[in-house]
Order: structure tokens, then C-alpha cells, then sequence
């Protein structure tokens, strides 16, 4: 029974989100749209027989966070059919250039104002990613993970692979393949291997 309600639920939103799936098919020439639905998929939905479009439904469906960050990418089209299918109203997304797989966790109370974001990144809940004047704002690197509440301010760049503890505040450059945590934040890993160094 529970699952023939999830069924008959998921055909009532495939329905009213009609206009999506055509946003879907129509603006996603570059695959960017595609890369978050199977980043999303890997993580959340975990279905091995993946269908973008019945993922995508699920994904608009269950997560307004995923919501925020389509139609981001759908542009003034998407924000056109928003009141279809709410957006997460907290999270705030900004940054003109994100690459392939951005995958957003929960979402609540998160500001993501960067000059550009890689290729599968993970940003968590109460994150600040912003500027420190009219024009400095983050670049962040591929494979970059930005946990909850830290904050990444002004014109800093966030090296591949590196991870940005809870609540840190990161007001210097990362390098790649480090972890940063503290306030200030402090790299307490590069390269796997431990170790206490200030952000130069």
C-alpha cells in the first residue's frame, strides 16, 4: 500500500511538473542539468536503473534544494515555472560559472556568491560563500566539500580536492588536496597526511 501511494504520488508531480521536464529536455545542451541529476541520484536516490527523467521528477519532488539549484541552471525560464514546484526559499545561489555535480545538503540558510564553482562539489546547510567588498568573492576548485557553517569570504581560491571543516572561516587561500578547519581556519591535512600549518 505505501508504495502504490509513493506511485500515485509521483505521477501527480510528474504532472505538474510538465513545464520542468521540458525545461529539462530544452536547456540542458551542455549537460549540466544531467551531471547534478546523477550526482544527486549516486548520493540520495541510490537507483542503479537510472532514468534521468524519473530521477528528475523524484529529485523535484522530495528536494527543494535540488528545486534551487535547477532552476539556477534553467535561468529566467526556470524561475518562470518556480511557483509550480517551490525552491528551497533560504537558499540563495548567485555565482554565474558552476561546473558539473553540484550537490547542495540540506540547504537551509546558505548563501553561494563565488566567482566560480568546479566540477563535483558539496556544500552543506549554513554555509556563506561570499564577498568581502564590491567585487572579492571566492573561486572554488573541483571536488571541493564546504561543511556546515563554515564560511568562505572574499577573493580566496579553494584548491582541488580540499575540504573546508564545520564552521570554519576561510579568509586566505586553500591549496589543493588540504583539509582547513578553525577560526581562523588552519590546515590540519595536505596530501593525507596531518598536519597544523596557518593559511599563507
Amino acid at each position: 500500500m505505501k508504495n502504490l501511494v509513493k506511485t500515485i504520488g509521483m505521477i501527480l508531480s510528474a504532472v505538474r511538473l510538465t513545464p520542468h521536464l521540458i525545461l529539462l529536455v530544452t536547456r540542458d545542451k551542455d549537460g549540466l542539468i544531467r551531471s547534478d541529476i546523477e550526482r544527486w541520484n549516486e548520493i540520495y536516490l541510490k537507483n542503479k536503473n537510472f532514468r534521468p527523467a524519473l530521477a528528475f521528477v523524484q529529485l523535484m519532488t522530495i528536494y527543494p534544494e535540488y528545486r534551487s539549484l535547477f532552476y539556477h541552471r534553467a535561468g529566467w525560464l526556470g524561475k518562470m515555472v518556480s511557483p509550480l514546484c517551490r525552491p528551497m526559499n533560504t537558499l540563495f545561489i548567485s555565482t554565474d560559472i558552476i561546473g558539473p555535480g553540484l550537490f547542495i545538503q540540506h540547504g537551509f540558510a546558505t548563501i553561494i556568491a563565488a566567482k566560480s564553482i568546479g566540477t563535483n562539489c558539496w556544500i552543506n546547510q549554513q554555509v556563506t560563500i561570499g564577498y568581502s567588498n564590491a567585487n572579492d568573492c571566492p573561486t572554488i576548485g573541483d571536488n571541493v566539500t564546504i561543511n556546515a557553517g563554515a564560511k568562505v569570504i572574499g577573493g580566496v581560491t579553494i584548491g582541488n580536492n580540499s575540504k573546508v571543516g564545520a564552521n570554519a572561516v576561510v579568509v586566505k587561500n586553500v591549496p589543493a588536496n588540504a583539509t582547513v578547519v578553525g577560526v581562523p581556519a588552519r590546515i590540519v591535512k595536505r596530501d593525507g597526511k596531518r598536519v597544523d600549518e596557518p593559511l599563507c
